[in-house]
């Protein structure tokens, strides 16, 4: 069995690439905030942006498998360097366009599903990363970590995007992106990253592509704790990919599209966040991790969208709602991931991630697909009709005109997500998970 990662070398090494991540997301939040203002000006559709973030997001669910297995065969430093330079590419094409004048909305749709391809590699990379960097005690920590430096960036890109729209335009936006992405990639440049041992049987008899890319099918199908784990988060995460792609235009279309007023929402999710990820990284999580989960679920969907759903166009509701669905995130998170962290030898993170993540988010890019014809051809149209049958079921809830069908989406994704949370708890194999399973440490301990 491979020696525990030294705890003040690894947490220094990962600490030092935790910090360029955070200049990376501040610049890429204030992109894409921009772009969002943008997109929305030039179309007034929910559907340009829902598909935007589509485009996106569909490329890293179909590649994840094959992404997995290169990651576990490829040294895991220049894969993570390879994603983000992909991004900076997508930036520049972005800025030249913009700045030439011909920028149009497929633009963003080839863009997003270039990078999306890229950040199939990405994530698998950094989880399996941090798992050989430090001690299994410290995962939920260390989750709790990067979700701090996600909404931490979250705090100041909006503000920042804002602010700096007149004085410098979407071009300065995007140098600015270019700028933090150059830190991100010169910490990585800096610090020493393991790779896992490789056994004697691995060297001896190498599994063919093919073979890796299914491995992690295989290895989730023959663990039911761990299948019905992520059947939790498949629905889940359709549900709250389907209201939360929504958010932004809801405010837009609420607040005759006041930036700021969206600013200071995203803000306030983001400080949410941020209070969230430094409670987790302090407290360490429920004993029970999988509690983490599944009621963080059930507060997600009633804080962060049935509460947000029937706030009718009042901001400082906008603003709590987004608060609280947004602190629960980092809890719920990092309660999955030290689970499969514990769980899953580090050699096979790589390929076990990847599908993990392909699972869970399968159905998210159908829901960015649906989520903006849903908006803006039948809930919006039937909740400004003030004699529509929706419109007169509902309306008292939600009110009525514009941004209230999108307002009656966020209510029922947030009912059916913490429908599905209370579920799992009646699902043995996912309320037993932690123990059902060995930590692969303890079972490397017994070979």
């Amino acid at each position: 069995m491979p020696p525990e990662p030294s705890n003040s070398s690894g947490m220094k090494t990962f600490s030092i690439i935790w910090a360029g991540q955070i200049f990376s997301l501040i610049g890429s939040a204030m992109s894409q905030f921009a772009l969002i203002i943008w997109a929305y000006q030039i179309t007034e559709r929910a559907t340009a942006l829902a598909l935007v973030a589509f485009f996106g997001f569909a490329p890293t669910v179909l590649f994840s498998p094959f992404a997995g297995a290169l990651v576990d065969r490829w040294n895991r430093k220049l894969t993570m360097m390879l994603s983000d330079l992909a991004t900076g590419l997508v930036t520049l094409v972005i800025l030249y366009l913009y700045i030439t004048g011909s920028l149009q909305i497929w633009h963003l749709y080839v863009t997003s599903a270039f990078a999306g391809f890229f950040q199939a590699f990405q994530w698998p990379a950094y989880s399996a990363t941090i798992s050989m960097l430090i001690p299994k005690k410290q995962y939920t920590r260390a989750s709790g970590m990067m979700s701090l430096a996600q909404y931490g960036s979250g705090i100041l890109a909006p503000i920042l995007a804002a602010a700096l729209l007149k004085p410098i335009g979407i071009s300065g936006i995007l140098i600015v992106d270019l700028v933090t992405l150059v830190i991100a990639i010169t910490t990585l440049l800096i610090v020493t990253i393991p790779q896992p041992e490789r056994t004697i049987e691995d060297l001896e008899k190498p599994n063919t592509f093919w073979q890796d890319s299914m491995f992690g099918f295989k290895y989730i199908f023959q663990r039911p704790s761990l299948f019905w784990l992520q059947m939790i988060f498949f629905g889940g995460n359709f549900m709250a990919t389907l209201g939360g792609v929504l958010v932004s235009p809801l405010i837009l279309a609420s607040t005759d599209q006041n930036a700021t007023t969206l600013s200071i929402v995203q803000s306030a999710g983001a400080i949410g966040g941020v209070v969230g990820s430094i409670l987790i990284t302090i407290w360490g999580g429920f004993k029970k991790r999988v509690d983490g989960v599944l009621v963080g679920w059930m507060a997600s969907g009633l804080f962060g969208y049935m509460l947000m759903g029937t706030a009718r166009g009042l901001s400082i509701v906008w603003i709590i709602t987004n608060f609280l669905g947004a602190a629960i995130v980092p809890i719920v998170n990092a309660s999955n991931q030290a689970i499969w962290q514990s769980k899953v030898p580090p050699k096979m993170q790589g390929r076990v991630f990847s599908v993990r993540m392909m699972i869970a988010t399968l159905t998210a890019p159908l829901a960015m697909l649906i989520a903006g014809p849903l908006a803006d051809k039948v809930f919006e149209p039937l909740m400004r009709n003030e004699t529509s049958a929706l419109s007169q079921l509902f309306g008292s809830l939600v009110g009525t005109g514009p941004g209230t069908g999108m307002s009656l989406i966020l209510v029922f994704c947030g009912f059916l997500m913490v429908i599905i949370g209370f579920i799992g708890n009646f699902i043995p194999n996912v309320r037993d998970v932690d123990t059902i399973l060995p930590d692969h440490d303890a079972v490397a301990a017994k070979q």
